[in-house]
This record gives structure tokens, C-alpha cells and sequence, in this order.
């Protein structure tokens, strides 16, 4: 052992070691909490409050929810349920309603008498959000009686105040973001929005008013779908066509835990399977996605023998065959949840799984025996997306030998890095020959490829993978990525950590660019997943005045440019000064730089702008691929009437 004077001499002992009190550690550490301080850790405040006031309506005492974006930046979360407990604690000798909203991992979700099921598992959600606002100020009708306490930063400001005699119950909770914490408060109407929606829908008879009142003219919207996942599966499959007109519709309890499952199969090629446990979208699946695939095919399969439907088709059924097409929200409602982190994402409970697969099995196996007219449709379905994952499977056979013919496996036209490491690796996927060579000019051949592309991919929105295999700038996508595609997908194989899409700045390169991220979305979601994606961001223009050149990248930005280079006395624009002398060159495309403009603008690692692709909510991009790269014109051509004008780059 070292000798123990060490400790105290390299400044390291008993007072180095930090208890942080109360909600101090929220403070210091937001992102442990909420997981980030971005636009996405400031919207999860919103949905922490909200999921008290959906907890409410699980337990049987909460049907009106409002959550108002109010013009002084605060939110404002109401409900009619019974209400915070306002009396004082007989443990701790302070009002319950203070003890909730300063003390982390104190509420009643730990009490099953009190909430049979809540997505609040670690019950530090509204304090969490105390500590991280800057103001909160709480009002509670209950027990005839109507209180208030504000708060400043996680700290009560005063006691709690009686404000009079109450008519009803209920909660209402307004916040502050803290400017201090979070890199932006500009709260985004849509991101919410979506989330309110998908909440009424997992809640059937619930009903969410949802308010923005930051604009001149403010939108108000109401949820309520009395249908709640029949609905949810309409809603989603509003662009597409259903083979049958109703969804399937299951649900059942057993040992406590609920699930509830809707079903409907469209003309798609995809699969669109989106998971919930308590309401939260467990995006990354677990137990309950095990269960309900496991059924799904085992059912389907049983009801194709049973009734001779599988003439031809040796092996029976895959799961990917029994999925192609399909659209199905999966609910579950749990006691004691199990998520992985604080994040919620998978669901653990093994027991689940049984019985989501118990319950699928037997009722979905009735509705089949009851309506055998969609159980032909939904098997026939099944059946022709069997056969083509075996033309699929030739298809990658005949690719692989092709590589092995041409050595390396790697595509003709892909001028590969020299680093072998896929952290440091960065591929291009470039539009054109032109553009190709200017960036294979003006790369950094030790870490970053270039494949460029000829022409327009196929849309593999409306393409089986078989006929996808058959497209040889696909091809060439694959086998440079290096992770195969279908059932050899396998996302720890890619050779690069950075896959960047770098086409023209015009309506040409958009297409291209939704086509590339359609692929990947549908074929390779796992590379997104992992954060290996990116949108490289090219300049519009370059300005050129004297010995100075600077490069925008949207009129916004070159707008800016002509405004600094116009700054007379007193920093005011000088209109006569504005343009003159300025020369303006628009880049048509990639093809019009030299290498050298390439590398600087668009591809050297220390003054380009990248765009990383998430995704955030899988319902809405699930919606906007569908929308955008699908069979019906109609919803495309609202689409981008209604957006047009919204499209900008961050420059």
C-alpha cells in the first residue's frame, strides 16, 4: 500500500470528496437527467411534466390535459386530475407539494396503490425540471382547497400560499427554462405537437389541447381519438393504401401487465412496427417487439398450413416476409417497468414478452379463423415478399461473386482512404463524375474516400430489395459501406464511421440526397442510429471584394456578407456602399469548384459544416419518407406547397 500522507499531498482526501444536496447534482449534471441540454433535453422537460398529468389519466382520474407555449416563453401543463397532495408530510414535517418538486425519487410512482402503471419510473421527472428552470410556479386544486408555491431554480422562493376555496381537482405546473443550462429556449411547435398527438392516440379518450401562443395569430389544436390505436395505425397509414380497411385490433391483460396491439397491411414494402411501454416510445424495441414478431410469424404460418396456402413455398414463412407491408402500433402497460437508462428507449421485463405472444397468438389467430378474406390477403402478401427474398438472396449471391471476380470486393470507382481504422475513416458519396474528381482531387487521402455516383439511385421506397440488388450504383453504395444489406446486415462491419452525402446545392442534389437517405433509412437505419450519417453542407456563393472571398451558403448568408461589407460610420448599412465592388459567382454545382474550393468550403475537417442525420421521432420520419418518396401524388404536392418556403441550411 502507498503511504497514506500521498492522499492529503496530492490534494486528494477527505475534502475532496462532494456531497451534492438536493437538486445540486441535477444542476451540475443536466444531461445525466434529461440526457442533453440541446433543443432535445429542453423539449423532454415539456414531456416530463406532461407524463404526470397522462399518469393521472392511466390511473383512472384525468381526462383533460392543456400545454400552453406561452409568448413570455414559459410553458404551462394543466389537468383536471385529483392533484399534487397539498397536506404535510408526517415523515419529513413539510408540504407534500414541496417535498415533490425539490426532492429527487420522491412521488407516489413507487406507490402501486397509488399508479398502477407510469412511465415516471425513477421519479425524478418534475423535480428534475424545478432544478433546471430558472422559475416554476405550481397551483394545485385539491381537497377544496387552492395553493401555490413558486420556485427559483429548484429552490421554493416562499411557502406554500393559499389562494381560496377550489371548484375540482387538478394540477398546473408553469416553467422557466433556465438560460443558464440549456443552449437554446426556442421550444419547436411541431416536435411537440407530434408528441401530444401520439399521446392521445396511446390513450384513447384522453383529451390534449396543445396552444402556441408565441405568434401574432395563435394556433390552438385538440387530440382525442376515442379509437386510440385503430386510430394511431389510420393516421400512420393515411398516405398508403391498406389491403383491408379496418386494422386488427387485440388486447388483453394477464399478470398485470396490459397490451394492446393494432395491425393493418398497406402495398408497402417496409415495415413500420412502433413500440410503447407506458406510453413511452421505446424506439430501440425489447421485450414486447421480441413477443409480437415471434407470434406474428408463428400464427401466421400455422393459419397458411392449416388452411393449404402454402403450395410452393418451402420453409414456410419468414418474419421478414410476415412483416412486409405491415404498420402496427405495440402498447404495453407494466407495474414495475424496466428500461435501459434514463433514457427509455428498450424495454427489459422478460415477462412481457409471453405475454404479448400469448395474447397475439390466440386473438390474432381467431380474427384469422374469422375473417379468412383479409387472412388470404395478409398470407398472399406474405407469400410474394417470400419469393422475392429468395430472388434477393440470389441477387447478393451473384453480387458477392462479382466483388470476388473484380478483387477486393470493392467497387471500380470508389478511391478509397488509406487508413484501415472506420473511426477515423470518412467516406464521400458524391453526385457526379465532375464533382468526384474535383473532391478526389482535393481530399485527404489518408481518411477520406470518395464514391461518386452516376445519375439518380433507384427510390427504394417503392422497390422490393430484390429489385433494389439489381441497381449497380447501389450495388457499389453496399459494397463500399462494407456492411452487406438484408439478412447479412451487419452494421460493426462498416468501413467508415463517417458516411457524408455531398451533392449539389439545388433541387437536382435534394432529390438525390432524399433518395441516398430513403436507402438508408429503410435499408441501413443502424448506420443512422449509430450517428455515422451526415448531410455535407456546400456553399451557394462566393463573394468576392478586394483581397477579401467569402463563401455563403444560403442567400440568408450572403445577405449578411453584403451587410457587413456595407457597415458605414456608426455600424449603420451604407446603401450606396451595399454590392458595389462586391463580384457574386453562384456554384451551379459541386463539379464548378476546383479542388482546392472543395476542400476549403466543403471538406476539410476544420472549416466545413456538417449535418448529422438522426432521428428522433420514428413515427414522423417513418410519415415523411412514405409522404415524399411514395405512390400517392396528392399528399407529396401539399407536402411541399406547405414546406417549401420552410427549407433552410445552417450555415
Amino acid at each position: 500500500m502507498s503511504d497514506p500522507s500521498t492522499s492529503t499531498k496530492s490534494g486528494y482526501g477527505a475534502a475532496s470528496i462532494q456531497v451534492l444536496e438536493g437538486l445540486e447534482a441535477v444542476r451540475k449534471r443536466p444531461a445525466m437527467y434529461i440526457g442533453s441540454t440541446d433543443e432535445r433535453g429542453l423539449h423532454h422537460l415539456v414531456y416530463e411534466v406532461v407524463d404526470n398529468s397522462v399518469d393521472e389519466a392511466l390511473a383512472g382520474y384525468c381526462s383533460d390535459i392543456l400545454v400552453v407555449l406561452q409568448g413570455d416563453g414559459g410553458v404551462c401543463v394543466e389537468d383536471n386530475g385529483r392533484g399534487i397532495p397539498i397536506d404535510v408530510h408526517p415523515k419529513y414535517n413539510r408540504p407534500a407539494l414541496e417535498i415533490v418538486m425539490t426532492v429527487l425519487h420522491a412521488g407516489g410512482k413507487f406507490d402501486e396503490s397509488s399508479y398502477k402503471v407510469s412511465g415516471g419510473l425513477h421519479g425524478v421527472g418534475v423535480s428534475c425540471v424545478n432544478a433546471l428552470s430558472e422559475r416554476l410556479v405550481a397551483e394545485v386544486h385539491r381537497d377544496g382547497r387552492r395553493v401555490r408555491q413558486e420556485f427559483v431554480r429548484g429552490v421554493p422562493k416562499g411557502p406554500v400560499q393559499e389562494l381560496g376555496p377550489a371548484e375540482g381537482t387538478g394540477t398546473a405546473v408553469t416553467f422557466y427554462p433556465d438560460p443558464d443550462v440549456f443552449e437554446t429556449l426556442a421550444f419547436d411547435f411541431a416536435t411537440l405537437q407530434n408528441r401530444m398527438r401520439e399521446m392521445a392516440f396511446l390513450n384513447g379518450g384522453v383529451s390534449i389541447r396543445f396552444r402556441d401562443e408565441r405568434p401574432d395569430d395563435p394556433v390552438e389544436e385538440t387530440y382525442h381519438y376515442e379509437g386510440g390505436l385503430r386510430e394511431f395505425v389510420k393516421w400512420v397509414n393515411r398516405n398508403r393504401t391498406p389491403l383491408h380497411p379496418e386494422p386488427i385490433h387485440i388486447e388483453g391483460q394477464k399478470d398485470r401487465i396490459r397490451a394492446e396491439v393494432a395491425i393493418q397491411y398497406t402495398d408497402q414494402y417496409n415495415e413500420s412496427v412502433f413500440t410503447f411501454a407506458n406510453n413511452i416510445n421505446t424506439h430501440e424495441g425489447g421485450t414486447h417487439l421480441v413477443g409480437f414478431r415471434s407470434a406474428l410469424t408463428r400464427t401466421l404460418n400455422d393459419y397458411a398450413r392449416k388452411n393449404d396456402l402454402l403450395k410452393g413455398l418451402e420453409g414456410g414463412l419468414s418474419g421478414e416476409d410476415c412483416r412486409e407491408g405491415i404498420t402496427s402500433i405495440v402498447s404495453v402497460q407494466i407495474p414495475q417497468p424496466q428500461f435501459e437508462g434514463q433514457t427509455k428507449t428498450k424495454l427489459g421485463n422478460s415477462e412481457v414478452r409471453g405475454v404479448v405472444e400469448t395474447l397475439l397468438n390466440e386473438k390474432l389467430g381467431e380474427f384469422l379463423e374469422e375473417n379468412p378474406a383479409v387472412a388470404r390477403i395478409i398470407i398472399g402478401k406474405a407469400a410474394l415478399a417470400q419469393r422475392a427474398r429468395e430472388a434477393a438472396r440470389k441477387a447478393r449471391d451473384l453480387t458477392r461473386r462479382k466483388t470476388v471476380l473484380e478483387g477486393g470486393g470493392l467497387p471500380g470507382k470508389l478511391a478509397d482512404c488509406q487508413t484501415r481504422d472506420p473511426t477515423k475513416g470518412e467516406i464521400y458519396i458524391v453526385e457526379g463524375d465532375s464533382a468526384g474528381g474535383s473532391a478526389k482531387q482535393g481530399r485527404d487521402r489518408a481518411t477520406q474516400a470518395i464514391l461518386p455516383l452516376r445519375g439518380k439511385i433507384l427510390n427504394t421506397e417503392r422497390a422490393r430489395l430484390d429489385k433494389i440488388l439489381q441497381n449497380k450504383e447501389i450495388q457499389a453504395l453496399i459494397q463500399a459501406i462494407g456492411t452487406s444489406i438484408g439478412e447479412d446486415f451487419d452494421v460493426d462491419k462498416a468501413r467508415y464511421h463517417k458516411i457524408v452525402i455531398m451533392t449539389d446545392a439545388d433541387v437536382d442534389g435534394a432529390h438525390i440526397r432524399t433518395l441516398l437517405l430513403t436507402f438508408f433509412y429503410r435499408y441501413m437505419p443502424d448506420l443512422i442510429e449509430r450517428g455515422y450519417v451526415y448531410i455535407a453542407q456546400p456553399p451557394l456563393y462566393k463573394l468576392r471584394k478586394g483581397n477579401q472571398e467569402r463563401y455563403a451558403y444560403d442567400e440568408r448568408a450572403k445577405e449578411r456578407i453584403l451587410d457587413e461589407w456595407a457597415l458605414g460610420e456608426g455600424g449603420q448599412v451604407d446603401p450606396d456602399k451595399r454590392g458595389k465592388g462586391v463580384a457574386t459567382q453562384r456554384y451551379k454545382g459541386l463539379g464548378e469548384m476546383n479542388p482546392t474550393q472543395l476542400w476549403e468550403t466543403t471538406m476539410d475537417p476544420e472549416g466545413r459544416t456538417l449535418l448529422q442525420v438522426t432521428v428522433d421521432d420514428a413515427v414522423l420520419s417513418d410519415e415523411l419518407f412514405t409522404t415524399l418518396m411514395g405512390d400517392q401524388v396528392e399528399p407529396r404536392r401539399e407536402f411541399i406547397e406547405s414546406h417549401a418556403l420552410e427549407a433552410e441550411v445552417d450555415a
